[in-house]
């Protein structure tokens, strides 16, 4: 038994949908893999894009606080302030205020924090000293312009962040000028280089305290940058990371520190918006794939019952047609009966012999549905009653060789001729006698051929007829009528041989 006979045979309905099936999920597959691909496209575009958006709001921010820091180094150089008539420095530095709105605030202080000038009233000796002394004494030691951390200042107890220019008197540092501008210009910043609702920006001071963001500024600024860009933004001075925002939202966050003030600007665009088109393509591109299929498995299950009905309609015929050849080969068995009432009993039994082989042949291509049928199947409905009782008796070997109807129904008329003068005269008449049937297919003047050669030994003694009987006959014409081959016969000492060649080419 071979292992393919242990898997049970599928229906055609079945295989019909297994085909469609196997056609259709590898494009559904593919688009998706494709939408995928999309995803990963957009995903690096993203990530670019957020980049490039941190970038240029540095630079904003950047050119923003040069031109503070501009306009605070020409009030440290004016005479007044220099001199410290205070008096006639006010309408000067008001004049500088008024373009940052009221909220924004000069003042002027000593090393020790003390404020000698402040904007917001002309009492300094009621202020108190500045809170920020670190700030003032990294003016005090580098004269240089210096950059705040968000901190809260000693007059309006507010959230501010300011910008510190050194004031020179004799090649040394006298004062330390200071504005810090309304928190509303960096808010406006961000504002306007925001591309869209689903994005989080971000500027914070050296320590990572958010002093402008959106979205939810109120609740978010004075906060700490989220855990997962804190862990990150002090590594690089820039990068593009994966993080969480303070409301809980995954981001794809870029940011980069600005070497002027130190600062640090964070941009992020929530994941969402990608995997969002993400899984809905997934889902269209399913949705279209799922109805392609089930309309492709429609069609086949609508083709299987059409295919089904056909061979309904074949069996029915096929059914009809033997049961129209055994009343044909029951007739001519009734004939024969009466035509050879007065012949003998071999004779009769001769003519139903051929008559039985001939209604086997038929038996054998109605299991095939008359498509044919295999030579060794063949050959076994012909030689069973010579192999039941001792089947070693005949040794049968040769190639898998399909056969045309028509070549069956004839090359089971010729075995049976050649067994069943076997079985009178030759080696299957006695107990020790023994047949080798081999056959093989040849190329012969570009042309298949079968070949098959019968070999006796064992049997009585043999020798040649005087004269030729109706069964070699038989063999000889219908081998080379029907068939378009030959065979011949050889009376040898050991046994007789058969050798019959028929063409395989053509419809038989």
């Amino acid at each position: 038994m071979s292992p393919g006979s242990l898997v049970p045979k599928l229906s055609l309905p079945v295989r019909l949908a297994l085909l469609v099936a196997g056609t259709t999920l590898p494009l559904i597959v593919f688009a998706g893999g494709i939408v995928f691909y999309n995803y990963e496209q957009d995903r690096r575009d993203a990530t670019q894009r957020v980049l490039e958006t941190v970038r240029s709001i540095r630079l904003v921010l950047d050119a923003e606080m040069q031109r503070m820091t501009g306009g605070l180094q020409v009030l440290a150089l004016t005479s007044s302030l220099r001199a410290g008539d205070y008096d006639t420095f006010r309408p000067i530095a008001l004049g500088f205020l008024e373009q940052y709105g009221r909220d924004g605030v000069v003042l002027v202080a000593d090393r020790q924090g003390r404020q000698v000038f402040s904007s917001v009233t002309a009492d300094t000796a009621s202020l108190p000293p500045r809170n920020n002394r670190d700030i003032v004494e990294k003016v005090f030691a580098s004269k240089q312009p210096a950059f705040s951390n968000l901190f809260v200042d000693a007059v309006r107890k507010q959230r501010i962040v300011t910008v510190e220019v050194p004031v020179i008197r004799n090649g040394e540092v006298a004062h330390v000028i200071s504005f810090n501008p309304p928190i509303e210009i960096f808010q406006n910043i961000i504002e306007k280089q925001r591309p869209g609702n689903d994005w989080t920006i971000s500027i914070f001071d050296g320590e990572g305290t958010n002093f402008a963001r959106m979205p939810n500024p109120q609740e978010t600024v004075g906060k700490r940058a989220s855990p997962t860009l804190f862990a990150e933004m002090f590594r690089k001075p820039e990068a593009t990371v994966s993080t969480v925002s303070l409301e809980g939202v995954p981001l794809i966050t870029s940011y980069t520190r600005s070497s002027l003030t130190g600062w640090t600007v964070a941009a992020g665009i929530a994941e969402s918006s990608l995997v969002g088109p993400l899984w809905r393509n997934l889902a269209i591109t399913s949705a279209i794939g799922g109805i392609l299929l089930l309309i492709g498995l429609a069609f086949a299950v609508r083709m299987a019952t059409t295919i089904a009905r056909g061979e309904m309609l074949q069996d029915l015929l096929v059914e009809e047609l033997n049961h129209r050849v055994k009343n044909t080969l029951a007739i001519l068995q009734s004939i024969a009966a009466q035509t050879f009432r007065s012949a003998s009993r071999p004779e009769r039994e001769k003519f139903e012999g051929r008559l039985r082989a001939l209604a086997e042949a038929h038996n054998l291509l109605s299991t095939e549905k008359w498509q044919g049928s295999d030579l060794q199947d063949v050959i076994g409905r012909v030689l069973q009653p010579y192999l039941l009782n001792n089947p070693e008796r005949v040794r049968m070997f040769g190639p898998k060789v399909p056969l045309a109807p028509r070549l069956a129904v004839v090359l089971s008329m010729i075995l049976h001729e050649i067994a069943t003068n076997a079985a009178k005269y030759g080696a299957l008449s006695n107990e020790s006698g023994t047949v080798s049937l081999d056959w093989e297919v040849v190329e012969e003047n570009a042309r298949k051929m079968l070949r098959l050669i019968w070999t006796e030994a064992g049997g009585p003694p043999v020798s040649a007829p005087v004269q030729r009987g109706f069964g070699s006959r038989l063999i000889e014409r219908s081998a080379r009528d029907q068939l378009g081959g030959e065979a011949t016969v050889d009376f040898l000492p050991r046994g007789v041989v058969y050798t019959v060649t028929v063409g395989l080419n053509g419809e038989n």
